[in-house]
């Protein structure tokens, strides 16, 4: 062990957030695809030579705690780990703990003969074959359709690309020139990042570099602990609908060194996509922990030491192979949503009512008008967030499972995709009023330019709203329209479904919930309210009281 000063351990710990904060930068200046450089649904970052999270980039929450358990994969399966290989996988059988689509790359980081460290990145990727464009069909019934699944492989050999493995992953794609490009620009981030690593390795030393990352992750696993002292201690339990008539169950046990995730009662594994794996659930606990422990600081191994998460195997948030998992994400965020609407009354300075809590994923696709290539656009989905005691919610945000992403700007849309973007506005629709109000969700119109286009997209939180606190009213719902000359149709999930010229994708995205009863809003804040089209004057009368 090394006796390095405080300091000296405080300046490597802040050079691993920025080494990932530079892969993190390498990958989005030169991937190929929007969802990527623009949406940023991408994660970066870099793990002790066991495969323990030591720092982490921007990017979504979710895809912090993977890249950990995709490099404690790798290591479980080879034995042969050498300076300059670069390993892939995407399967969650096989470390790859979301779907198909989202390509998880690691490169291990050697000081000498001694490996000292791992930089990964994660990013989901256009279309990685299957059944369907995009890879993603409600219609799956197991992960062979799904696409093209990588078993934890080695992509680089020693520095030098495997070609037949990379063949073999750009022909099973319908954009392969996309592919190509993203996978090269996690190659380079990863490479960046070994390269700082080895960098501080030798400016430092070897021990002296492992002494910081154990005491970053012991510093991690001490404030989570403080923390948990200021959390209500008990066990707290909520069983909650969901829009297909299944319900979920949590039990949450708080004490002074433990935070129990008990998520065993629940329904068996679905027949379709919206599975997900064992690794992604404790994920979910995980981003809910952090935000009640210590929000403030990077995540590590040791923040999520107190963290204990119990599922049964082949339930629905514990699937067995070989499932269908393409959505995975949607049943993700009801785990995240359930965590939080558990704990909200019993931690509402720090748990507002509930938000659109949906991905909103929407995809669109066919054969670009002009260029004659496929296109597929994947654009998760902006929308309301709930109100607090003394806040209203955020508006037109990405939901708390997506994170720190933004949304593809109708100009990239447009230049990249066979479509227009003929609106993109504020949901006004009734839902979220209360003493403060819900923020307000988006509605946001494609319209295609192609005649064989196709419609694939999965919300929840449309039927079940996002629920209230304290007397407000619940949000209102997401879903999404096409809209065939005078006809109009309205879905939350739908696979392949056919489009044509002229026709129309309009997304519509739920307002927050609203916190505290609607009589009792502020009537200025009611006055802005109407004067901003948030609401009617006659709505308001209706909604609020008189007092309007």
């Amino acid at each position: 062990m090394s006796n390095a000063d405080p300091i000296t351990l405080e300046i490597i710990q802040n050079s691993l957030q920025a080494a990932a904060d530079e892969m993190f930068a390498a990958m989005r200046k030169t991937a190929m695809s929007s969802i990527i450089y623009e949406v940023l649904d991408m994660g970066t970052g870099i793990t002790d030579a066991q495969g323990r999270i030591a720092s982490s980039g921007a990017g979504i929450p979710a895809f912090i705690g993977v890249l950990d358990k995709s490099v404690q994969f790798i290591l479980g399966k080879h034995d042969d780990i050498r300076p300059g290989d670069v390993f892939i996988t995407n399967d969650p059988w096989h470390g790859g703990v979301t779907h198909l689509n989202d390509l998880v790359l690691a490169m291990p980081v050697f000081a000498g003969d001694q490996l000292i460290a791992w930089a990964a990145n994660i990013a989901h990727n256009s279309d990685v074959g299957g059944m369907a464009p995009g890879s993603l069909s409600g219609d799956a019934t197991e992960i062979f359709q799904e696409g093209l699944r990588l078993p934890a492989v080695k992509l680089v050999r020693e520095s030098v690309t495997d070609q037949a493995v990379m063949d073999i992953i750009t022909t099973n794609s319908r954009m392969p020139d996309f592919l190509l490009g993203d996978v090269w620009a996690a190659i380079a981030s990863v490479r960046v990042g070994a390269k700082r690593l080895e960098g501080l390795a030798e400016k430092y030393g070897a021990n002296t570099f492992i002494t910081a990352m154990e005491n970053f992750m012991a510093f991690g696993e001490a404030s989570a602990i403080s923390e948990l002292a200021h959390l209500p201690k008990g066990t707290f339990e909520l069983s909650e609908d969901q829009d297909d008539g299944r319900v979920f169950n949590v039990k949450i046990t708080i004490t002074d060194t433990d935070f129990i995730v008990d998520l065993r009662d629940n329904p068996d594994q679905d027949a379709g996509p919206t599975n997900t794996s064992q690794d992604g659930t404790y994920v979910c606990a995980q981003m809910v922990f952090k935000s009640l422990t210590d929000p403030e600081t990077p995540a590590n191994d040791g923040s999520f030491r107190p963290l204990k998460v119990l599922t049964r195997e082949g339930s629905v948030f514990h699937a067995k192979e070989p499932a269908a998992i393409g959505f995975y994400f949607e049943t993700e965020v009801r785990v995240y949503d359930l965590i939080w609407r558990c704990l909200a009354p019993h931690i509402p300075a720090r748990l507002p009512a509930g938000h659109f809590s949906s991905i909103c994923g929407t995809f669109i696709g066919g054969i670009h008008p002009d260029t004659g290539r496929q296109y597929t656009i994947i654009e998760p989905q902006i929308g309301g967030w709930g109100a607090w005691d003394g806040q209203d919610g955020n508006p037109c945000i990405f939901s708390g499972f997506h994170g720190e992403t933004y949304n593809t700007p109708a100009e990239i849309s447009e230049a990249r995709n066979g479509l227009y973007v003929d609106k993109m506005a504020l949901n006004t629709e009734p839902g979220g009023e209360g003493k403060f109000t819900g923020g307000r969700g988006l509605v946001l119109e494609y319209r295609i330019r192609t005649d064989h286009g196709f419609l694939t997209a999965g919300y929840t939180r449309s039927k079940v709203k996002p629920w209230s606190l304290e007397g407000g009213n619940e949000g209102s719902g997401n879903y999404v329209e096409v809209i065939k000359g005078d006809e109009t149709e309205r879905y939350s999930f739908v696979s392949g479904l056919d489009l044509t010229t002229d026709d129309v994708v309009r997304v519509v995205t739920s307002s927050g919930a609203g916190y505290g009863d609607p009589k009792d809003r502020d009537t200025k804040a009611l006055a802005l309210d109407v004067k901003n089209g948030f609401v009617t004057a006659q709505a308001a009368t209706d909604i609020y009281g008189s007092h309007t």
